[in-house]
């Protein structure tokens, strides 16, 4: 009997949180990738993929009319260029965080690819498991507390109804839930 799994491409959502983090370990842990048979060389591989909200979400701001008639819709590009440089920065460091833990699995660069998107993570993460072709969709769940989940709406509740593929998702131990 063959060690490897029939998975081709997983794809695991991170965006910095401890949950997302868990959910990659658990991935890692737990799920076999295909292996290379001698019919075909095409190996499973995990894309961590990482959605970094347009610079106008993240900022919460959209500048207003400057009052007594200035211009208006007027964009500040060295703002907006900061902003992306944060953002930058910060995708860099989460992505760093979860190769780190693929790292530690010994995993090779073939089986591990990243993946940025920009947008609505509801939207973004079910477009790129369209895109790849994914044949499992794993997330962590941050457990966010009913009245928020009204507000906000729930991103791994909209992928499990959404996306192309099954999804798992990884709720945090208990300890990480009586965080909210």
């Amino acid at each position: 009997m063959s060690e490897g799994g029939n998975l081709g491409c997983v794809v695991v959502t991170v965006d910095g949180s401890e949950e997302s983090m868990q959910a990659l370990r658990w991935a890692l842990t737990n799920l076999k990738l295909r292996s290379p048979t001698p019919d075909s060389t095409e190996i499973g591989f995990f894309t961590i993929l990482h959605v970094q909200l347009p610079t106008t979400i993240a900022t919460g701001l959209n500048p207003g009319p400057i009052p007594f008639g200035g211009p208006i819709g007027l964009e500040v590009p060295a703002f907006s260029a900061a902003i992306e440089a944060h953002q930058k920065r910060i995708t860099d460091a989460i992505l760093d965080h979860a190769l780190g833990i693929c790292s530690e699995f010994n995993l090779t660069q073939a089986k591990v690819k990243t993946n940025v998107v920009v947008g609505d993570p509801k939207e973004k993460i079910c477009e790129a498991v369209e895109e790849l072709h994914a044949d499992l969709l794993v997330m962590g769940s941050r457990a966010i507390g009913p009245i928020k989940r009204i507000f906000l709406g729930s991103v791994s509740n909209y992928c499990t109804h959404h996306a192309q593929c099954p999804v798992i998702i990884i709720k945090g131990n208990e300890i990480d839930n009586k965080r909210s």
